[in-house]
């Protein structure tokens, strides 16, 4: 069910927001491979940036017309301590040395502004580069949890839209996953847990709730930032205060966008680029323009549902496979 290669960011049914502005996607790479004075040089020469300020775990890159790249180790410890350090990267030897070693164990990160979906393409280059400089992704790092995660601005904020866009995941997570092809030891890792199916099956349920209600559901469920489809960042744009008393992790920043982290990275592959996973986020928003279809789907899923046992997966997903390829979605 692998979603055929095409190197082009194909576009969503809905491109723009409620305020006309076209929509806007960031993308977070996760590698290793190279250092991190390397990854910096990489995307620097690609984009043709800035670099701006610096320490022994992290470097803004500012981006004409596109906007400020982050490219960081992704270990807390050490940007906190370089932060306090306040040095330039060359000034501190042990924060260098420490810097070279978590190269070794932790993924080096970029991490994308938002960028207009007729743009998605300008980042191809530093994808290249990377690649070129020695980068690779899932299947050559130690404990293959590195990924790509793709952070899609929504349409809007109300409670239908984002109803909409988490009943089309929900019928579709199962499939996704093997859509991605997601390294087998990345599905044992916490960081990208799926929804559990009791989340699954009341959210399918509920076809006209409000927001608090959908909140109330969410948190129930999915109180942690562990979670393929994340909607933490989404939940506190729309209510901060809400969750700042519900979920203790500093963590968790407010943004109007979905924050996906399932597919893997495959940087080192001639072949692979970042339309792959984008492209393969897009079934959701395909379906989750389809509301009839979206009903009978979550009216399937309950009839599937068998005591004690739930829904049978792969039934389900291949269910959803042969279903997606009638209805032309993919």
């Amino acid at each position: 069910m692998r979603i055929a290669a095409d190197n082009r960011y194909q576009q969503p049914p809905e491109t723009k927001t409620e305020d006309g502005k076209l929509r806007r996607v960031g993308f977070e790479l996760e590698f290793s491979g190279i250092g991190l004075e390397q990854a910096i040089g990489a995307v620097e020469k690609a984009l043709g940036g800035k670099i701006g300020a610096q320490t022994a775990a992290e470097s803004a890159i500012e981006v004409d017309a596109l906007g400020e790249f982050m490219v960081e180790l992704d270990w807390d410890y050490l940007k906190r301590k370089a932060a306090e350090e306040n040095k330039p990267y060359s000034d501190d030897e042990w924060l260098e040395f420490m810097s070279q070693a978590a190269a070794v164990l932790v993924p080096v990160e970029v991490v994308c502004p938002p960028i207009p979906l007729d743009r998605l393409d300008a980042l191809d280059p530093m994808v290249d580069a990377l690649r070129q400089a020695g980068a690779v992704g899932t299947e050559e790092s130690l404990l293959a949890a590195y990924g790509v995660h793709i952070n899609t601005e929504i349409p809007a904020l109300d409670c239908s839209t984002l109803q909409r866009y988490l009943r089309a995941y929900a019928l579709l997570q199962w499939w996704l996953v093997d859509a991605h092809e997601v390294n087998p030891t990345r599905r044992l890792s916490p960081y990208i847990d799926l929804y559990p199916e009791a989340y699954l099956q009341q959210l399918l349920a509920a076809e006209d709730i409000d927001m608090e209600r959908l909140f109330d559901l969410y948190l129930e469920h999915n109180a942690t930032r562990n979670r393929a489809l994340d909607m933490l960042p989404m939940l506190k744009e729309i209510d901060p205060q809400r969750i700042e008393r519900e979920i203790d992790d500093p963590k968790v920043k407010a943004r109007p966008a979905f924050h996906y982290r399932l597919p893997n990275c495959h940087i080192e592959r001639d072949d692979w680029s970042l339309a792959a996973s984008w492209n393969t986020w897009l079934v959701v928003e395909r379906l989750a323009q389809r509301d009839d279809d979206v009903a009978s789907l979550a009216r399937q899923f309950a009839d599937a549902e068998r005591p004690l046992l739930g829904v049978n997966r792969s039934d389900w997903v291949e269910h959803i496979d042969k279903w997606l390829i009638d209805q032309g979605l993919v």
